[in-house]
């Protein structure tokens, strides 16, 4: 693991982790549903930034993103959003509205929790957004990488697959990032409605697998592997929490991406829409990882995997090592899916304790 640990010194950099990908509107109905609802409650997220998020609020970490907004009033209430999260906003691109959103607009996601057996529902609209417009040429990247300095760069198969434009400023990103020795994670975390409606799914998979040619750090289950970059996986899993599907497609796919050090999944099975399985498994240097899945209570499940990748990167940036990243990961994935929005509102005491196994008994 001497490769991945060999991280830029922090006081060397600005920052910990830079997020690259969308950063959008979530409106949650509550308790309700999109349908019926009066009203709703206003978060930010996006499986890019939630990742940079956690790891400025649970974790303390300096982070920043680089993403695009519209100058208007919905622009305005993500960037509050985004600082009341404590993420950087200087490396937002802003783009002029025309005041009815036809050259530009704020993407929005339409979000059930679900209950029981109804499960949860996202419904995205999104087309045309001030982030899937972005064009690899318009971030200095060796000013970001290099003359600010960053630890950690963390994208994602979803900024990825918003345009072809987007695939190629990810790709842009990577390459600059690896110039400047910045580790790199990808999460390739598939979305259907994505990729049904990309105007070439063939092209973007091209650069998705030329994208896991260069990174550090590849998260995604068999699944994801299948749908994101072609890749025959042939099994599926009777079990949603049994992991050795994945570890046998890591053990054929390592020797084609020798450049990825880790390979992450997360395990799920929800037995309900409020009661889920969940664990997650990791491989490291030729060496497997895992936290077992058990049984938790879910409120809210969106942003759980990428709190997984959140307490992931924070281990590694701490030096703790593979099995704390799996470890943290999973528990910070956990606590995020108790509370609403995409984001954990915890600490790392909190995820500390559900580490070493620590119940939920009230703390006074």
């Amino acid at each position: 693991m001497t490769d991945l640990l060999a991280l830029r010194p922090a006081e060397d950099c600005r920052w910990d982790c830079v997020a690259l990908g969308e950063v959008m509107l979530r409106l949650d109905p509550g308790e309700g549903r999109i349908r019926t609802a009066r009203s709703f409650q206003v978060w930010e997220g996006g499986g890019e930034y939630n990742v940079a998020r956690g790891l400025r609020k649970t974790f303390g970490m300096r982070t920043s993103v680089v993403t695009a907004l519209p100058r208007n009033e919905m622009g305005a209430l993500a960037e509050d959003l985004i600082l009341q999260g404590g993420v950087d906003v200087s490396n937002i691109l802003w783009r002029e509205a025309d005041g009815v959103s036809r050259n530009t607009r704020m993407g929005l996601n339409f979000t059930e929790r679900g209950f029981g057996v109804r499960g949860a529902l996202g419904a995205s609209d999104r087309a045309n957004s001030a982030a899937s417009q972005m064009r690899p040429d318009e971030v200095d990247w060796d000013a970001l990488f290099g003359g600010e300095g960053v630890r950690w760069l963390h994208t994602g198969g979803i900024f990825a697959a918003l345009s072809e434009s987007t695939a190629e400023m990810a790709l842009a990103a990577i390459r600059a990032a690896k110039r400047h020795g910045v580790m790199v994670s990808y999460d390739l975390n598939y979305r259907a409605s994505l990729w049904s409606s990309h105007p070439d799914p063939d092209a973007a998979r091209r650069v998705n697998r030329e994208i896991a040619g260069l990174v550090d750090v590849l998260v995604g289950d068999e699944y994801a592997w299948a749908s994101c970059l072609g890749v025959e996986t042939g099994e599926v899993r009777a079990d949603p929490c049994d992991s050795g599907p994945f570890d046998r497609l890591v053990q054929r796919v390592a020797r084609d991406f020798r450049n990825v050090k880790v390979f992450a999944a997360t395990l799920r099975d929800p037995v309900s829409a409020s009661v889920n399985r969940w664990g997650a498994v990791l491989w490291a240097d030729g060496r497997r990882h895992e936290t077992p899945a058990r049984e938790i209570a879910v409120l809210d499940r969106v942003g759980g995997g990428d709190g997984f990748v959140s307490g992931l990167a924070w281990a590694f940036l701490t030096g703790l090592g593979p099995q704390a990243a799996v470890d943290y990961g999973t528990a910070h994935g956990a606590l995020a899916m108790t509370t609403p929005g995409d984001n954990a509102m915890t600490s790392l005491a909190e995820v500390r304790a559900l580490v070493e196994g620590k119940g939920a008994a009230a703390v006074r």
